[in-house]
Formats: C-alpha cells, sequence, structure tokens
C-alpha cells in the first residue's frame, strides 16, 4: 500500500542511532563502577536509546505498511540493504540495557534480535557470495549483517549469563570481520574515491576493533592480572583507525552534517567501554591512562552528533524527502542518492 500518510518515512540507517546513544549510555554505567561516576547519567542515556528504538521500530513497521516498496527497494538495494540489519543489532543492544531491570525481557529481546541477526546475515551473505557486485557499492556498511551483528550478540549473551554462547558469536564475528576487512580497504586503495554522500560511512571502520575488543573481553575467561595480548592488539588496531579517521575528517565533511554521521558513534562508544572493561581486569597500563582520554572524546563525539541530529530533526531536515533507497547506477563510483547513516 503506497497510500499518501504523514507518517515519516524513516531510513533504517536510522538504527544506528541507537548503538550510539546505548553505546555510550553503557559507558557511563562502567565509569559509575570504576570510576564512581553518577550512576543516574548512564540510565538516562540507556532509556534515551531505549526511547529512541521503539519509535524506529514503530515507525519501520508503518513504513512496511504504508510505503512498503520503498521499504522492498531499501531491502534489495546494494548498499542501503546492510542497514536493515541494525534492527536485530539495534534489538540486542537494547536487551543489554533492560538486563538489569529485567532479565526476562532481556533474553526475549535478545532472543528477537539474534535470530533476526542471523537470518538477514545469512541472507545478505549468500547474496554477496553469487557476485555480480559493482566495486563502487563495496563500502564499510557491509560489516554490519554479520561483524556487528555477531560482536554485539557476544556480549549481549555473556551479560545475560550465555557467555559460552557468546564465543561462539565472537568466532563469526572475528573471522567475518578479517574475510571483510581486505575486501573494503582493497576498494579503498584501488577504486574511485568514495563520493561525499558515503564517505562518513567510513566511521564504521572504526567499530570492529573496539566493538570487538568489548566482545572478547565479555566472553574471554577472567584470568589473573590484566587482559591478555589480544584484547591490548585490538584495542590498538581500534586507536590506530581513530588516527586515521582523524587524519581524514576534513575529506569526509566534504559531506554537510547529517544522521550519517552517526556512523562513527557506536565505534567512538566501544572504544570508551574496552579501556574501562580491562580496568576491571585488572589493567594499570596505557590501556588505563588512556581510558579517561577517550570517555571524555565519546561524550564529546556522540553529544556534538546528538545535538547537530536536533538541530536538523526541530528544522525539519532530518528525515530525507527523497525514498531512502534509490536505483544505484551501473558506473562504479554511483551512489544513492540519500545518504546512509550507521
Amino acid at each position: 500500500m503506497n497510500a499518501d500518510v504523514r507518517t515519516p518515512i524513516v531510513p533504517a540507517n536510522f538504527f544506528g542511532i541507537v548503538l550510539g546513544v546505548i553505546g555510550l549510555g553503557n559507558a557511563w554505567r562502567l565509569a559509575h563502577q570504576v570510576w564512581g561516576l553518577r550512576p543516574a547519567i548512564g540510565e538516562v542515556i540507556e532509556l534515551i536509546g531505549t526511547l529512541v528504538w521503539l519509535v524506529l521500530v514503530t515507525l519501520y513497521v508503518f513504513k512496511w505498511i504504508f510505503a512498503r516498496a520503498r521499504a522492498i527497494d531499501e531491502l534489495h538495494h546494494p548498499v542501503q540493504c546492510c542497514f536493515v540489519g541494525l534492527i536485530g543489532v539495534s534489538t540486542m543492544v537494547v536487551a543489554g540495557a533492560a538486563n538489569p531491570y529485567s532479565h526476562t525481557v532481556a533474553v526475549a529481546l535478545l532472543a528477537v534480535g539474534s535470530v533476526y541477526t542471523i537470518a538477514f546475515g545469512a541472507w545478505r551473505t549468500g547474496g554477496l557470495w553469487q557476485g555480480g557486485r559493482e566495486i563502487g557499492h563495496t563500502t564499510a556498511v557491509l560489516y554490519l549483517p554479520t561483524v556487528a551483528g555477531a560482536f554485539v550478540a557476544a556480549a549481549v549473551l555473556a551479560a545475560l549469563g550465555y557467555a559460552d554462547w557468546g564465543q561462539l558469536a565472537f568466532g563469526a564475528g572475528l573471522f567475518s570481520w578479517i574475510a571483510l576487512e581486505s575486501v573494503l580497504v582493497h576498494r579503498l586503495f584501488t577504486a574511485d574515491a568514495l563520493p561525499p554522500v558515503l564517505r562518513p560511512t567510513l566511521g564504521i571502520q572504526l567499530a570492529p576493533p573496539a566493538v570487538g575488543a568489548v566482545s572478547y573481553l565479555a566472553v574471554a575467561p577472567v584470568a589473573p592480572g590484566a587482559p591478555d595480548l589480544f584484547a591490548h592488539a585490538l584495542l590498538g588496531y581500534a586507536l590506530l583507525q581513530l588516527l586515521i579517521l582523524s587524519r581524514m575528517l576534513p575529506w569526509i565533511r566534504q559531506q554537510p552534517f547529517g544522521a550519517s554521521y552517526w556512523a562513527f558513534t557506536f565505534g567512538i562508544s566501544a572504544l570508551a567501554i574496552a579501556p574501562l572493561r580491562m580496568i576491571q581486569r585488572g589493567e594499570t597500563g596505557p590501556a588505563a591512562l588512556l581510558a579517561p582520554w577517550l570517555f571524555v572524546l565519546a561524550n564529546v563525539v556522540i553529544g556534538a552528533v546528538a545535538a547537530g541530529t536536533i538541530y536538523l530533526l526541530l528544522r525539519g531536515r532530518l528525515i530525507p524527502a527523497t525514498p531512502a533507497a534509490t536505483s544505484p547506477s551501473s558506473t562504479p563510483s554511483a551512489a544513492p542518492k540519500t545518504e546512509p547513516t550507521a
């Protein structure tokens, strides 16, 4: 049904907002445990992220009812389709936020989110393996269905008491990341430059090592002393990605600010969480030294992106006026007309 309704047609990529907001809330929860910061701040941020998730889920269901053609176009678009996987990922993140208040609700949300993520990841990856894909459509959004989904599932499973299942999910995410990393970096090295509209998606590059570190620390057995070499290695690679992205900011910012800049927030929040987790395990070295600075950075970046998003929302410029997914051009450098977000 394509009825003309007043309900906003929200792209699936808006679910990336949930990851950034609740990720920051998780950082504040840990900061309370490690440094004694006020617990209410983290809980309020978690609540805001959960409410955003509820609104987006409702609007996405409405899109399938009132703008089904747009929803189908988005699902089959070579770039935008990967953001549909964020629906399951964000549901699992909300499960983690809900766990301190209701384990039963958290388990139910985790079950729904993980089943959705597995099904979508298998469907989308199966399509990619069939080939016929233009190199210009290869962007960091490919991490979302399997890498982000598996790493988040591992961390939430461990938090809910299922660390053994979380180890399986961590393995799925780790090796999916390794496989995709070379493909994406090869594209960046050898193909045409990303068009401005897609450049903010590079912020997703920070997420695999940072979220992977959080995931690994969640599922790895607790041993005496500081976290092991692999945890430090993941954090080190995440810091390298942060430096590279910082160097590229002038080039990325040729795309005007929009919701697409939430692509940076999930990785930034995980970069604050990982060293806090390491401190809880006895870390006293470089990660402990960097932890306060990374925590402040996460708050500044996510706070700035949130403020800019609210500004656009109040001015009626946040939600695209055009369909969330458009038919891509046959040329490798072509990009969708609307900006993708993570």
